[in-house]
């Protein structure tokens, strides 16, 4: 009869939402089918990501959200729009309260995008929250103590990373270095080092099945097949572990990087803290075979990767909406 409260992790890969009272109800990629033409949406998430690369002329599979932020409005709120009426929580009389997550250093510009393209797909009251302060207390962080607790989000298209304490953050940072861009990496290394072009879905298949960032701590191969530059035909080439490694190197290096300089920003208590908790690692990008060995050697903290790393900042979404009417301060009118 009434709607229910819902927490949505709108990311540049993958949507999440997290319906109050009902846990995770949906998980499909940010993905949304058109007709060029006439502009009409034909498939969203799973069926649109199907079509990724394989489509005719007229037909385009588009990304509307990039790198944590809204890229094409109007494609947004259709597909939140869509998402919103499969999962079935607006209620005959109202409408349901959104909390949606969004990177630590978007622009206002961009929140009241986010914030307007919910609204518009059917939200009442829509509430922004940080995402790596929602990763945090998805992980099962205790961040409302006063010690610190460090987290790095990585996702489809931002990594963010955090040090929390007293449930709010202290030193943060966010690049545009994640999923997206890793699998970007591999693709551009394979179209010069073999002059075979392949496309988003395989250089994906490579990441997950033998690539890593830890030098030795993998050792594995693949044969890939795609379309030779030179030839123009269709040709299969196995790849190795070490070739990706060298790929991944660079990108990787900015993370480790960015994680190095908050903590250089953080005030010394919270360091001795960081150094008996270790590091929470979160998000899609995280689940990259070796980071969080490369990332412990680095940073010289223990570092471990939260259970589903995945659904982190969806549940934490879930864990908020059961304090939402304490969260007014992040309404943005």
């Amino acid at each position: 009869m009434f709607s229910r409260d819902i927490g949505i992790d709108l990311g540049t890969a993958n949507v999440l939402i997290h319906v109050k009272g009902k846990g995770i109800v949906l998980n499909e990629p940010s993905v949304v089918a058109m007709d060029r033409n006439t502009g009409k949406v034909l498939e969203v998430g799973d069926e649109a990501r199907r079509m990724v690369g394989r489509t005719p002329g007229n037909i385009e599979a588009i990304r509307p959200l990039k790198d944590g932020v809204i890229a094409d409005f109007d494609v947004t709120e259709a597909m939140l729009r869509h998402f919103i009426s499969k999962i079935n929580v607006r209620g005959f009389f109202s409408k349901p309260r959104m909390l949606i997550c969004c990177p630590t250093n978007i622009t206002k510009v961009e929140q009241k995008a986010i914030k307007e393209a919910a609204e518009k797909s059917g939200g009442k009251r829509v509430y922004l929250e940080e995402e790596p302060k929602v990763a945090a207390i998805g992980a099962g962080m205790d961040i409302f103590q006063p010690s610190g607790n460090m987290v790095v989000d990585i996702g489809g298209g931002t990594t963010d990373i955090a040090v929390l304490s007293m449930g709010d953050i202290v030193t943060a940072s966010s690049i545009k270095m994640a999923g997206d861009k890793f699998d970007n990496e591999i693709l551009q290394y394979i179209k010069r080092k073999h002059k075979l072009l392949i496309g988003e879905r395989t250089a994906e298949d490579i990441k997950i099945k033998i690539a890593t960032v830890f030098p030795g701590s993998r050792q594995e191969e693949i044969d890939i097949r795609g379309r030779d530059m030179v030839s123009g035909l269709p040709r299969t080439i196995t790849i190795k572990t070490e070739e990706i490694e060298e790929s991944l190197k660079e990108s990787v290096a900015l993370i480790v990087q960015s994680a190095k300089t908050v903590l250089e920003k953080t005030p010394p208590e919270l360091s001795a803290d960081i150094i008996d908790r270790g590091v929470i690692l979160t998000g899609g990008g995280s689940m990259l075979h070796g980071l969080d060995q490369l990332l412990a050697e680095e940073l010289r903290v223990p570092v471990f990767v939260a259970e589903e790393p995945m659904n982190c900042v969806a549940k934490g979404t879930g864990m908020m909406l059961e304090n939402i009417d304490r969260l007014p301060k992040n309404k943005i009118v």
